[in-house]
């Protein structure tokens, strides 16, 4: 294992100096394949996916079912491992919806989440064969209304879950903070229970459960407790027999090293989800719904990296910049959140030069990270960004008029394999 600063690097390590990922060489591997790129192990991938879901059931919980938060990376090779372990998907729109589906994820295992779902995305949820979705997560009144009609229309029966916003102030940032009544997602209390005496809503609906989703990056675990006490207690009060209780994503990981200590473990999040339940729901009711998981970030964000080279150094007085070939169009997190990911040389030597890491996009934002301390680098040398797995590519644009990346897997033989090829000239818009 290898340690840069204190830091443990548990998905890396140095092998005769050279940096390996998943058991492959990165320097091989860029030389084979132009930066910069993103690197998927499948290994990690797949026993992330797997500690959530066995956690979850060593906990206790009824018959689990973990949603994979498809907007963190919907890359199909990806989404295609986690359908053969037995994931469903949470989907935020029509697109992911296909993917989903395309994928292998049965349709009665998806969530459909997200407040501007259109009369389109409905019309064709609602004509998938059987049943459909595990459910359409309604996050206003109007948009149950729509959906209703649209299975009316069709005469289906939609399969409907209130997202309900538990009005709590998780510790995380706050343009991923969604579980407030300030924030656009989720239906109050008093929403909820307004629909259920109301027969337009349900001529061609049903309630199949209830579901919160606080924010994203959550360390502490206090407003997640809070939140599901209100899940619960919401719950019993609808007087339905909910085929399940969804209590969201959300959980982090350790990008900063001083988040190593307050990161919750995997038993840790289930334990705590497992006993308030237990205390505030099925204790109260002989109803024994399933619990869905919606996760996105802690299953693939340590599942990859970005590999990036550099291009040359500028110094501006007390300054040192370290210009690299990936850019804030590749990977935004640190310029839209102002995130830290660690910066890893891909070369092994003793960090002595305090750099800042830039990317050539015409923005001053533009920067991987500030008064890093790193080896001495030089034009042609590598450097990784660390736990690029989730909110990567996914968010990734063609600004600057530059193609998107290469994206990489490591396969469960070891193996590599292009998964989504450089974006050409030719192919942009």
């Amino acid at each position: 294992m290898a340690k840069r600063r204190g830091i443990s690097v548990k998905e890396l390590n140095y092998k005769k100096k050279k940096l390996q990922f998943s058991h492959q060489d990165i320097e091989s591997v860029a030389a084979k394949h132009k930066t910069p790129f993103f690197l998927y192990s499948e290994e990690i991938l797949s026993k992330n996916y797997s500690t959530f879901y066995e956690g979850a059931k060593a906990s206790g919980l009824i018959d689990p079912l973990v949603c994979f938060a498809m907007k963190s990376n919907p890359n199909k090779e990806l989404i295609k491992i986690l359908a053969k372990l037995g994931s469903g998907a949470d989907i935020v729109s029509g697109g992911e919806l296909k993917r989903a589906l395309e994928a292998g994820i049965p349709a009665n295992k998806i969530v459909f989440s997200g407040v501007g779902k259109t009369e389109e995305e409905i019309l064709f949820a609602l004509k998938l064969p059987g049943k459909g979705l595990n459910s359409f997560n309604v996050e206003s009144l109007e948009e149950l209304e729509l959906i209703n009609a649209c299975a009316k229309r069709l005469k289906k029966i939609a399969r409907i879950c209130f997202r309900l916003n538990p009005v709590v102030n998780p510790k995380t940032h706050k343009y991923i903070s969604t579980g407030n009544k300030t924030h656009k997602f989720g239906l109050l209390e008093k929403d909820v229970l307004k629909t259920l005496g109301q027969s337009h809503y349900w001529s061609h609906s049903q309630l199949v459960g209830l579901s919160i989703h606080i924010g994203s990056q959550l360390l502490d675990l206090k407003a997640t407790k809070k939140a599901i006490q209100r899940l619960s207690e919401v719950g019993l009060k609808t007087k339905a027999p909910l085929e399940f209780l969804d209590v969201g994503g959300g959980l982090g990981i350790d990008y900063h090293p001083d988040e190593t200590k307050k990161l919750p473990s995997v038993s840790t999040y289930m334990n705590l989800v497992a006993a308030s339940l237990e205390k505030h729901f099925y204790k109260k009711t002989d109803l024994r719904p399933r619990v869905v998981f919606e996760p996105g970030r802690r299953i693939v964000a340590k599942a990859g990296i970005f590999v990036m080279k550099v291009l040359r150094n500028k110094v501006s007085e007390q300054n040192h910049f370290v210009i690299v070939d990936g850019g804030m169009n590749d990977f935004m997190r640190p310029s839209l959140y102002g995130a830290f990911h660690d910066l890893i040389p891909v070369n092994e030597a003793k960090a002595k030069h305090e750099c800042h890491i830039v990317g050539p996009i015409c923005e001053t934002s533009d920067c991987f990270g500030s008064n890093r301390l790193l080896p001495a680098l030089k034009a042609g040398d590598l450097l990784i960004i660390k736990d690029t797995g989730a909110y990567g590519y996914s968010m990734g644009s063609n600004y600057n008029l530059r193609g998107r990346p290469l994206e990489l897997l490591i396969d469960s033989k070891n193996k590599l394999k292009v998964v989504n090829k450089a974006q050409d000239y030719s192919e942009l818009t």
